[in-house]
């Protein structure tokens, strides 16, 4: 064999090997662990942008990036500041509901429903990480769900709305609609037009058509949208025209993405599959970025609706998610490599952190409603301070809350508090926090003039029942609250290590979004309160330690 013969060889044994390298690249189910709804995923160039529904927590609508549709880091969110809006007065389920990003001529335009107040907005920011825009209502924009889309120099937003003439012929039935769209003016143009009435098949009764987005390919304009409702007969549901203006043909395979159909128990399942956004990835081939949920023991789940991915095949002309298996996987390999985040917390698979509060505030974190600067301090001796508040979270306030989203179903979290109470109604502590009537409370107070570490458990009448307590000495104390599934743990120490159980067995369904009535996940706060009395009196946190591992293997 000559040496030519044999170059050829190695380097197509070369090309091999690396091709075989790169398709083994795995992207990990969910990509965004925890409570991240409704997500909307953008490409500009060779990055991508990620953002998703937060409700009535503060900032709202975190802003991921991504080379790769696998490694997210959170770069910023878009409502900020108290000056583009707040909560107060919402419950936690209220709020925020469903944004959808997108880009054009170098700005980036975020679209939402604030709902119980203006409604319809847009925001805008040449830098996705931001500072973002004050909101511009759309008065004229009803319903939720908008999202805008861009085709040449026309642009239009398409939204779910009310049935025809406000009229519906079942509970359910609803609309989808556009009007063209003035990006620079951030206002509508000519008149509403009905794109899709009910859904797939009116015939057939389909319920909360809803989550629109309008992709172009090959001549066609594809409209899809979630169907079915946010639980376990959600869907995702396309069709398509050589108008934009339509009509529509839906797809007679219709849906493109479910889980309905599946048996209950199945292992490790994955439920409630919509709300997606299409995609391309970095190997030319289309993906689709949706919500699920990973529930226990029927339909309950405290980690919310988290956000997705699946691969899309087309199939004669239209868009199929999933379409070489029945149920989403947790696992995909894909033709491309991974490109890792510099100084990105992991949000997929196991993992663990430690949260420090020298500085500034990781952009995850969470309060509840709007942010009051001047009720917090952070530094590098006593960590996040928090001034102690009348209000508590059961309240629709502004509470000295700090969270952060319960990312797995079997995780821990721990904190250290610096703190000693004045009287019984002053409590610093950590809770498990699904809303203001689902949590659970560990906390260091006073009893008896003695300090004491408390167990609460929330009650739908505004109060908290004790479930346990135990005393303890002055000094740092240290709380922990493990999950196990349907199941919560309370641990303290007042040693480095030497963990006592105050509680466990806590019944974790009492936090589940179903027994809550909610759209939210479960987070883990740091709290203080003085409950309802005036006081000058402060709380330092040291840390927040979150770990977590869960079976994604199927």
């Amino acid at each position: 064999m000559n040496v030519r013969a044999r170059l050829l060889i190695f380097l197509a044994a070369t090309l091999i090997v690396s091709q075989s390298a790169i398709a083994q690249t795995t992207i990990t189910n969910p990509i965004l662990q925890g409570f991240y709804p409704d997500p909307s995923v953008l490409r500009v160039g060779d990055d991508y942008y990620l953002i998703n529904s937060t409700f009535s927590y503060f900032p709202g609508l975190p802003v991921f990036h991504s080379k790769d549709l696998k490694n997210w880091k959170q770069i910023g969110n878009v409502i900020s500041r108290p000056s583009q809006m707040n909560f107060l007065e919402n419950r936690m389920t209220r709020g925020l509901f469903a944004p959808a990003i997108e880009h054009h001529n170098g700005v980036y335009y975020v679209t939402c429903t604030l709902i119980d107040r203006g409604g319809n907005f847009v925001v805008t920011a040449t830098n996705p990480a931001g500072p973002w825009s004050d909101p511009t209502y759309l008065p004229q924009v009803k319903g939720i769900d908008p999202s805008l889309f861009f085709d040449g120099d026309k642009a239009y937003i398409i939204y779910n709305n009310d049935a025809p003439e406000n009229k519906p012929l079942y509970p359910g039935h609803r609309t989808l609609r556009m009007y063209e769209f003035d990006p620079v003016q951030l206002k509508v143009v000519g008149e509403e037009k009905i794109l899709v009435n009910g859904g797939v098949d009116l015939s057939k009764k389909p319920v909360w058509i809803e989550a629109p987005h309008i992709l172009r390919k090959n001549n066609w304009y594809y409209l899809y949208a979630a169907e079915g409702g946010t639980s376990v007969n959600h869907s995702e549901v396309v069709l398509r025209s050589e108008s934009v203006w339509g009509p529509y043909v839906p797809y007679e395979k219709n849906p493109i993405l479910t889980q309905r159909h599946l048996p209950e128990d199945r292992k490790n399942s994955i439920t409630s599959t919509g709300h997606a956004q299409l995609v391309e990835g970095p190997d030319g081939n289309t993906y689709a970025i949706f919500l699920a949920v990973r529930p226990y023991r029927g339909n309950y789940y405290n980690t919310g609706r988290e956000t997705f991915i699946a691969p899309v095949s087309w199939i004669d002309g239209w868009p199929v998610i999933n379409p070489d298996h029945a149920e989403v996987q947790y696992k995909y390999w894909v033709g491309y490599k991974e490109v890792k985040q510099m100084d990105a917390r992991p949000q997929s698979g196991a993992f663990d952190y430690t949260i420090t509060f020298e500085k500034e505030l990781d952009p995850a974190l969470l309060f509840l409603r709007t942010i009051d600067s001047s009720a917090f301090k952070l530094g590098k001796a006593n960590g996040l301070t928090l001034k102690l508040k009348p209000e508590t979270c059961m309240e629709l306030g502004h509470p000295a809350f700090v969270g952060k989203r319960q990312q797995h179903l079997n995780c821990t979290a721990d904190i250290e508090v610096k703190f000693e109470a004045n009287s019984a109604d002053e409590k610093a502590g950590l809770t498990i926090f699904q809303d203001e009537h689902h949590f659970y409370y560990i906390c260091k107070s006073l009893d008896a003039g003695k300090p004491v570490v408390q167990l609460y458990r929330s009650t739908k009448e505004n109060t908290m029942e004790l479930i346990n307590q135990a005393v303890v000495g002055k000094g740092n104390l240290m709380l922990r609250i493990v999950a196990e599934g349907e199941w919560y743990s309370c641990y303290y120490a007042e040693k480095t290590n030497d963990w006592k159980l105050l509680k466990d067995k806590l019944d974790g369904t009492f936090l589940s979004t179903q027994v809550a009535d909610s759209f939210i996940g479960c987070v883990f706060g740091m709290y203080a309160t003085s409950s309802g009395a005036a006081t000058t009196n402060v709380a330092s946190f040291k840390f927040l330690r979150y770990s977590g591992s869960d079976n994604l293997n199927k």
